[in-house]
C-alpha cells in the first residue's frame, strides 16, 4: 500500500508476551514504521494507565492509543497524554445479573487513568494500577468505561454458558482465555474507536491494517482492510481474519510489521 497508512496493534499476546516482554526486533520494526510515516496505533483492552507506558516503551510519542476495548482513546504528547474520547455505561445491571448467577465472581470497575475499584482482590498480576477494594454498591454507583468480571477456578466453558444465560444485551462483552469477561459500552469496540482515529488522521479505509489475537479483536480485524490474526488465536478469531501469522512465541507480528515497510 502507498500513501499514509494506519496499523492497529493489540498489545498482550500480539506485541507483548504473556510475561510482559516486547522483543527488540518488534521495537525496531515499530520504530521503522513510524519513521516511514505510518500511523501506529495501539488498540488494547488495557486501561490508559497501563496502555500508555507500553506506547512509551515502543517509542511512540505523537500517536493515538485506543484503550479499554475502545471506550477510551488518548493522544500521546511527548511524555504525557490527553484523553480525547471516553464512552461510559451503567455497570449496575450487568454486575447485578452476574452476581446473582455467580456470587463468588470478582468484579472490577475501571477508574480512568489510575486503576480499578474491585469487589475483592484479583489474582496477583492480573490488574494493574491503583487497586481499591470497595463495597459492591459503590462499584455500581458510577458510570464506567470498562468492567472486568473474573471467576478463578471456573472453566472458561462454564463461564461462557453463564454469560449466555444472563444475556448481556445492553453492553458489549468479550470472553478471555480464562474465566475472564470484559464489558464495554453497547456499540463500542476497538473497531469503533479506530474508525474515529482513522477519520481524524485522514487515512483511507483501504490503507488500514490490524493485528490481534483475542475475542476483543474480532471487530477490529473485520474493520481493517487487512486483518491479521496471531497463530495462537482461537478458531473464531482466525476465521474472521484475512490472514494468519505466527504465534506470540514466534514473534508472529514481526513479519507483518516488516512487510508493511516501504
Amino acid at each position: 500500500m502507498r500513501g499514509t497508512r494506519l496499523v492497529a496493534l493489540d498489545v498482550d499476546g500480539t506485541l507483548m508476551t504473556y510475561d510482559g516482554v516486547i522483543s527488540d526486533d518488534v521495537r525496531a520494526a515499530v520504530t521503522a514504521l513510524v519513521d516511514a510515516g505510518v500511523h501506529v496505533v495501539l488498540a488494547t483492552g488495557r486501561g490508559a494507565h497501563s496502555a500508555v507506558p507500553v506506547a512509551f516503551e515502543l517509542g511512540l510519542s505523537d500517536a493515538y492509543v485506543v484503550c479499554s476495548n475502545g471506550a477510551v482513546t488518548v493522544r500521546l504528547d511527548g511524555d504525557s497524554f490527553d484523553v480525547v474520547d471516553a464512552v461510559t455505561f451503567d455497570p449496575g445491571p450487568a454486575l447485578q445479573a452476574i452476581a446473582l448467577e455467580m456470587p463468588d465472581a470478582l468484579c472490577a470497575v475501571e477508574d480512568l487513568g489510575t486503576g480499578y475499584r474491585v469487589s475483592a482482590p484479583f489474582p496477583s498480576g492480573e490488574l494493574t494500577g491503583e487497586i481499591s477494594v470497595v463495597p459492591f454498591d459503590e462499584l455500581i454507583a458510577q458510570p464506567a468505561t470498562r468492567v472486568v468480571i473474573r471467576a478463578p477456578g471456573v472453566e472458561p466453558e462454564e463461564f461462557s454458558a453463564l454469560v449466555e444465560r444472563v444475556g448481556l444485551h445492553e453492553v458489549e462483552y468479550a470472553i478471555g482465555w480464562t474465566a475472564w469477561l470484559d464489558l464495554s459500552p453497547h456499540g463500542v469496540s476497538k473497531a469503533t474507536a479506530l474508525e474515529e482515529v482513522r477519520r481524524r488522521l485522514g487515512v483511507e479505509p483501504f490503507a488500514t491494517v490490524a493485528v490481534g489475537d483475542g475475542g476483543n479483536d474480532l471487530q477490529m480485524l473485520q474493520w481493517a482492510a487487512r486483518g491479521v490474526a496471531m497463530g495462537h488465536a482461537s478458531a473464531a478469531v482466525r476465521a474472521v481474519a484475512d490472514e494468519v501469522t505466527g504465534t506470540i512465541e514466534d514473534d508472529g507480528v514481526l513479519s507483518i510489521l516488516r512487510d508493511l515497510l516501504p
